[in-house]
């Protein structure tokens, strides 16, 4: 392997470091990636249960905010628990673009590897056959080895820029779908906690308002 790797030149040097950065690249997604890692198991049903108790406190907040990605949406939420819903809302996509940026981390990488892999490999076929064809003008084609390397060179080239390229496009897509599936579940949750916050809210308006007309004629 390591023959035909050498065989390829001096253009196998950048395929081979961007094969190194994008096999990085996947294991640590994979890693951060992971469902549990990012939505905890019950995690959603404990904070509403908070938000139903009224069991809050900023030591609860700090807590959940560097829990996972969803709790420090939640955590977005309940800052804000007695503003109205709108307030709420703006401060959870304000959040939020910024939880889906950590959750993408990496791949416009992943991406580029992709589409520069073959590009590689293709200059490396080039410089290949630049270097038969020099070879052909030096000693004619009656010395088939020479030839022959030419040849092999330019082939390396193009199989290991594919083999590069072919993983990290793939993957790249896996992982792009993966966050978006992880985004729908936060809105999800997050939603469900919003209209928990709404609910337990509407109680203390509508007792305000009553209390108000009371009062109102008393100052007349």
């Amino acid at each position: 392997m390591l023959e035909i790797l050498m065989a390829g030149g001096w253009a196998m040097l950048p395929i081979l470091i961007c094969s190194a950065v994008a096999l990085a690249i996947i294991l640590e997604r994979f890693w951060s990636l992971r469902r549990s890692a990012v939505i905890p198991p019950g995690l959603g049903d404990e904070v509403r249960e908070w938000a139903r108790t009224r069991k809050i406190d900023p030591e609860h907040l700090q807590v959940l905010s560097t829990n996972s990605p969803l709790g420090e949406l939640l955590a977005a939420a309940l800052s804000v628990r007695n503003r109205p819903r709108e307030i709420i809302k703006e401060r959870v996509e304000d959040t939020g673009r910024h939880v889906v940026h950590r959750l993408e981390r990496f791949l416009n990488t992943l991406g580029t590897i992709a589409l520069i892999g073959p590009l590689l490999g293709l200059l490396g076929t080039v410089f290949g056959l630049i270097k038969m064809f020099f070879a052909v003008m030096i000693s004619g084609v009656g010395d088939p080895m020479k030839m022959a390397g030419g040849i092999g060179e330019a082939l390396v080239c193009t199989a290991a820029g594919l083999c590069v390229a072919i993983p990290a496009y793939v993957l790249h897509r896996y992982f792009r779908g993966r966050v978006a599936d992880l985004v729908v579940e936060m809105e999800r949750q997050v939603f469900l906690l919003t209209d928990e916050l709404t609910a337990l809210g509407e109680p203390s308006a509508a007792a305000q308002m009553r209390v108000a007309p009371p009062a109102a004629r008393a100052a007349g």
